[in-house]
């Protein structure tokens, strides 16, 4: 175990030396010697690296909403070659390929804090073993061998035995209890974590092997750190405990703030922010811009929780705008000049036109083959002028043969008419 410890010593001296630090304010609040001092030194330490680890969830989150907008492509995969797992499998490691995303994605902050966590495991096993490791010396090892949480030493695992826990002064009983306690709440956080993920930030309308995948770590997990808790340090458990609540409220501010589109959370901050928005009018704040602006540009490739939301802004008189921003609708901004024109950017827009009866199409029929008609009332023909027409309509003038009646032959016996023509 020392050789494996020294050839980590990279990683476990800074951790140690951070652990030192943060000691000396709290022990000089709590005492040097109190569990306090040196448990909230751990949980400082845990913050520290997952602040450090921002940049790194980050990126995770880009490469989740990466796979959510695969979704399309790999249930078309799915579809096509549903008979056939094998090539099912290898034209999805080809879109991952060819777009770049990776569906082991959501495991690098556990993969990245995993040396973290390795170096504290050997960090606090020195101190049960009575052994100095990084910057902590004689002094500071017997402190933290003193300082006990709930009755438990900073030291004391599950499995030891009572000689073992009667040597860091502590009962067997009250360390089994507050390492089980410690366990399950760390093993339930972890459970309700992922839960919440699968539940409301993802788009459970198509079945890929990314879903697969979130549903096997949801029961996987728990399962592991109920395993190996019971061979946990206290000390390593309250880390992991208090990772486990940082990753459950980070995961629940981006759900809230920031949700993957086309899940449950995407409906509920939609609904949101249109009572927001109805309420005042326009939208607030860079990250209301960011998600109104997404929705805008994506055109007629909105979700249904999408086109509801933009539905509903046009219904109270509103408009999404490209750079984010909503104002008034066209309905309620247009105004007229003085000839009666609108000055808004509807008067420009095509307008459709009516649909006409069938009797109205055969009525301008002729209008639209480019002939010329003229209709005169009775009331309004000149009285002067009908000998003339009525010649005109002779069949042995000329005027007559020049204007044939369509249909009619110019030369010859002319067919009779249809009696439904009469």
């Amino acid at each position: 175990m020392d050789t494996i410890a020294s050839l980590f010593s990279f990683i476990t001296t800074p951790v140690s030396w951070v652990i030192v630090q943060f000691h000396k304010v709290y022990g000089a609040l709590f005492g040097p010697d109190t569990g306090w001092a040196w448990g909230l030194s751990i949980v400082s330490l845990v913050i520290v690296i997952r602040i450090c680890l921002i940049p790194l969830f980050v990126k995770q989150i880009k490469a989740t909403r990466a796979m959510q907008t695969l979704q399309p492509e790999m249930k078309k995969i799915q579809e096509r070659y549903k008979n056939d797992r094998q090539r099912q499998s290898e034209e999805m490691m080809k879109l991952y390929k060819d777009t770049g995303t990776n569906p082991l994605s959501s495991c690098l902050p556990i993969l990245a804090q995993s040396p973290f966590f390795f170096a504290l495991y050997h960090v606090l096993n020195s101190i049960a073993n009575g052994d100095t490791i990084g910057v902590i010396n004689q002094s500071l090892l017997e402190s933290a061998q003193k300082a006990h949480i709930l009755g438990a030493p900073l030291a004391a695992k599950f499995t030891d035995s009572a000689a073992d826990v009667t040597a860091l002064d502590a009962s067997l009983t009250s360390v089994r209890i507050v390492t089980a306690v410690m366990i399950v709440m760390m093993s339930a956080s972890q459970f309700f974590t992922q839960r919440q993920l699968m539940t409301k930030n993802v788009d459970t309308t198509v079945k890929t092997p990314f879903m697969q995948q979130q549903k096997m770590l949801m029961y996987i997990f728990p399962v592991m750190f109920a395993v190996f808790g019971i061979n946990f340090p206290v000390g390593v458990l309250v880390y992991w405990l208090t990772t486990n609540v940082w990753t459950m409220g980070q995961q629940m501010y981006v759900i809230h703030n920031n949700p993957t589109p086309g899940s449950t959370a995407q409906a509920a901050y939609l609904e949101r922010l249109y009572k927001r928005v109805t309420q005042h009018g326009k939208t607030r704040g860079r990250g209301e811009k960011a998600i109104v602006k997404a929705i805008v540009a994506k055109g007629r490739d909105r979700n249904e929780h999408e086109r509801k939301f933009i539905n509903g802004l046009s219904k109270v008189g509103l408009a999404a705008q490209a750079d984010g921003t909503v104002v008034k609708g066209e309905a309620q901004t247009a105004t007229l000049t003085e000839d009666g024109t609108p000055t808004t950017a509807a008067a420009g827009r095509r307008q459709q036109p009516k649909r006409q009866t069938k009797s109205q199409r055969q009525t301008t029929a002729p209008k639209a083959a480019g002939e010329t008609t003229t209709s005169l009332s009775k009331t309004d023909e000149p009285e002067d002028d009908k000998p003339a027409d009525a010649a005109k309509s002779k069949p042995g003038s000329a005027g007559g043969r020049s204007k044939a009646q369509s249909g009619q032959r110019k030369g010859g016996p002319q067919r009779p008419k249809s009696p439904s023509k009469k």
